[in-house]
């Protein structure tokens, strides 16, 4: 296997622990949006910096030459999850997470064309375009049953900014741990510094919002894997898989993510999936192919 198909299998492995989170959730109704967002990102976050710190000691000068992309990508991971979780609270988890893992690709083509004059290929935007028509469709099938509250149009609009917002913070911190890691930084040190840094910002927060966690061990069995797969071990693959691939392509596999999550609905959460939706996987699933592909014509990568 070469260095970009294990880089891709790594971002897989990712957008599948990722995918369970929204079940998960579901499992632990007391939980608020930002206790969860706390708990998932500000422990595992916190996890993963001491899974990663042998290496982050021995990179600290590294790090310290790029503490611009370091504090950049750190104030994202603590922006994300709250302005994920709460975009689906607000907007509903169908509409919540088309707009944040759809538009993060987008978001992510566009950092790296202005801040690295990249240019992508007519293979990823096809990849992309598809992914997006897929994971629209695949909404569809959750907006109906999903909708059994009447979202106020001021609510809906927000949870449709705070989707945008995450997609945003989500391309961001792909994108600094990757640059940190083209400039030399090895891949644990790169993501363990940021989500250990980006995770500490979360934990005061947490303590105010997290007395919930402790009412039932229902609820403190979610938390604790919220925090230990999706958030540690997925973020670790995450990691990487950036080390061998461009954020963008990163990005684009983790349209994946909402596969999974309405898979796991119909399984466990007694959810049906329309012809509709069907349809919205097979298209992701296409987008996935089409994305990882090996390109033949590599000068514009």
């Amino acid at each position: 296997m070469n260095a970009t198909s294990l880089g891709n299998s790594c971002v897989v492995i990712a957008a599948l622990l990722w995918g369970t989170t929204g079940t998960a959730a579901r499992l632990a109704p007391q939980l608020s949006p930002i206790t969860i967002a706390c708990v998932a990102m500000g422990i595992g976050g916190i996890l993963q910096a001491l899974l990663a710190l042998p290496a982050i000691l021995k990179s600290l000068s590294q790090l310290n030459q790029q503490r611009s992309l370091l504090i950049s990508g750190a104030c994202a991971v603590a922006i994300y999850p709250l302005a994920f979780y709460s975009s689906m609270h607000l907007a509903g988890v169908a509409v919540g997470t088309v707009i944040s893992i759809g538009s993060a690709p987008l978001f992510s083509a566009v950092i790296e064309n202005r801040l690295e004059k990249s240019v992508l290929t007519k293979q990823w935007w096809c990849g992309a375009l598809v992914g997006v028509v897929g994971i629209s469709l695949l909404a569809q099938l959750h907006a109906a049953p999903s909708a059994n509250s009447r979202h106020s149009s001021l609510a809906l609009l927000i949870g449709v900014a705070l989707g945008l917002l995450a997609g945003l913070t989500y391309a961001l911190y792909s994108w600094t741990a990757r640059r940190m890691m083209v400039r030399g930084v090895i891949s644990r040190a790169a993501m363990g510094a940021t989500f250990g840094l980006g995770g500490s910002l979360l934990i005061p927060l947490l303590i105010v919002t997290g007395a919930p966690l402790l009412v039932s061990w229902r609820n403190a069995l979610v938390g604790s894997y919220m925090a230990i797969f999706p958030m540690c071990v997925g973020y670790l693959c995450y990691g990487a898989g950036l080390a061998r691939i461009k954020a963008s392509v990163a990005t684009a596999i983790t349209l994946l993510e909402p596969v999974v999550a309405a898979l796991l609905a119909v399984l466990i959460l007694d959810e049906s999936l329309s012809p509709t939706g069907w349809v919205g996987i097979g298209l992701i699933i296409a987008s996935l192919v089409i994305t990882t592909l090996p390109s033949r014509r590599t000068p514009s990568d």
